[in-house]
């Protein structure tokens, strides 16, 4: 059993140096054999689209509190929702091409729904565990999961603190999307060299938002950071802890958030915590002229809410190829994002999106100006 960072670190080590077995392994008894298969089964059922993988990581949560990456990964996975269905929302649709709308959200959905594949049997196994109150964590590599993992489970299993193991989970998957989504060329060339996921990044309508009930169920207030050099591992990684720390440190925030979370089930639509602003029914004139509508996050006079579609409604379910295999487990040094790397999370995501807001009005009157400007010139 490992009980101290001494150990901890060596067993790492150790694994740095051992060949991964192969996902399926001969060597596996028939109940072991069964077991991956229900996993992989019941992982299959709820990895459908991202409505099913947010409510999965709240059920999960709501029985194992103890796994704090559960509600974090639900609160991630809410916002990745609303960055997929703001693509056929109002704004996105005068900003982006329908063909750079495919393959951003062609790319979002990879992300989503291999995170869920590779984090989601772990959490089944955990439970299994559970049951037996017996270590398993043997099997992660057969399910596909990184040799990291199985020693940080292990790590878990025996300190019961949640927070290595939150911090591990955000190592595991950032790098786990490392090769395949982020240095993967067709996503490079179809989406982040793009001059639509530029505009994108300079428009910053890349806030990750913690939606939390601050003192009573009437007022939702929001905390949050903003993903600042995306492509950038190192910098992801600190861009998790710094979340965990915005919804975790505060206990104010995290029984917000879970009680607001709790009533409002995810849909995709930015409507879920500010239906002043935004509406999962569309309110505008086909073909009107776009006119700004928003002021310090607070609707103009007369002015009609912003659209934005439920998940159901933009987009349709997608059938995915298998998840590209190897373990991305080379280097222990790794264990210093949990031990170290000391973050600072932000105080002033509201003001921030407020202007964020109002600076994607200010783009699309822009582009709608652009070709009577140049037809003038």
């Amino acid at each position: 059993m490992l009980s101290t960072f001494k150990e901890l670190k060596k067993a790492l080590k150790k694994k740095t140096k051992e060949p991964v077995p192969l996902k399926k392994n001969i060597s596996l008894r028939w109940e072991e054999r069964r077991l991956i298969q229900a996993i992989e089964e019941n992982t299959k059922k709820w990895n459908r689209n991202n409505v099913t993988r947010t409510e999965a990581y709240f059920q999960v949560y709501s029985k194992h509190p103890e796994i704090h990456w559960a509600f974090l990964g639900h609160m991630v996975s809410r916002n990745g929702g609303w960055n997929m269905t703001d693509l056929k929302g109002e704004w996105m649709t005068k900003l982006l091409t329908e063909e750079e709308q495919n393959a951003f959200f062609s790319f979002l959905e990879r992300g989503n729904w291999l995170i869920f594949q590779d984090i989601y049997p772990q959490f089944l196994l955990y439970e299994e565990c559970l049951r037996r109150n017996k270590n398993l964590f043997h099997l992660l590599p057969f399910l596909g999961v990184s040799s990291f993992m199985e020693i940080m489970w292990t790590y878990f299993w025996g300190k019961r603190d949640p927070y290595p193991l939150a911090i591990a989970l955000i190592i595991n998957e950032q790098n786990y999307l490392e090769k395949r989504v982020i240095q993967n060329h067709r996503f490079k060339k179809a989406v982040l060299n793009t001059v639509g996921f530029k505009l994108y990044d300079f428009l910053r309508f890349n806030h990750i938002l913690l939606p939390y009930y601050d003192g009573n169920h009437d007022n939702v207030s929001l905390v949050g950071e903003t993903s600042t050099h995306f492509t950038s591992l190192h910098q992801r990684i600190l861009l998790g802890k710094k979340l965990y720390e915005q919804l975790f440190v505060n206990k104010k925030v995290l029984e917000g958030a879970y009680l607001w979370a709790k009533d409002h089930p995810h849909t995709g639509s930015r409507k879920d915590y500010w239906p002043h602003l935004f509406n999962d029914i569309n309110e505008s004139l086909p073909r009107g002229l776009y006119k700004r509508r928003i002021k310090d996050c607070m609707l103009m006079d007369g002015a009609k809410r912003i659209y934005s579609p439920s998940l159901k409604f933009a987009w349709s379910d997608v059938e995915h190829s298998e998840a590209e295999g190897g373990d991305w487990f080379t280097d222990w040094h790794v264990m210093d994002y949990i031990i170290g790397h000391e973050v600072k999370a932000g105080n002033d995501i509201y003001n921030e999106y407020c202007k964020t807001l109002e600076k994607i009005e200010l783009a699309i009157l822009a582009k709608s100006t652009l070709p009577w400007e140049e037809a003038s010139n």
